[in-house]
C-alpha cells in the first residue's frame, strides 16, 4: 500500500521517517518530495508498506500525532485520475 504523508517540517530527512514508520512494519520505500528547482522538501512523502494490514495500522497510529513540532496527515494514497 501506498501511504501520504503530508504537513511535514521540511527538515524532516528519509532516514527519520523510516525510524518512526518502521514501528508499524516493513518499509519498501519512502521518497520525501522536493522540489525541482530548490531541491527543498515540500512537506510531504509516500511511503511504501508491502503488508496492507501493517500499512493500515502505521496510517491509524500515526495520522494527527506529532513529529518533529508538526501534526502529520498520514492516509492512504490514491494514483492521480
Amino acid at each position: 500500500m501506498n501511504i501520504y504523508i503530508g504537513n511535514l517540517n521540511y527538515r524532516v530527512k528519509e532516514a527519520d521517517l523510516q525510524k518512526v514508520i518502521e514501528q508499524y512494519g516493513v518499509v519498501e520505500s519512502i521518497r520525501v518530495i522536493k522540489d525541482r528547482e530548490t531541491g527543498k522538501s515540500k512537506g510531504f512523502a509516500f511511503v511504501e508498506i508491502n503488508d496492507d494490514s501493517q500499512a493500515r495500522q502505521a496510517i491509524e497510529g500515526l495520522n494527527g500525532t506529532e513529529f518533529e513540532g508538526r501534526t502529520m496527515v498520514v492516509k492512504e494514497a490514491h494514483p492521480k485520475s
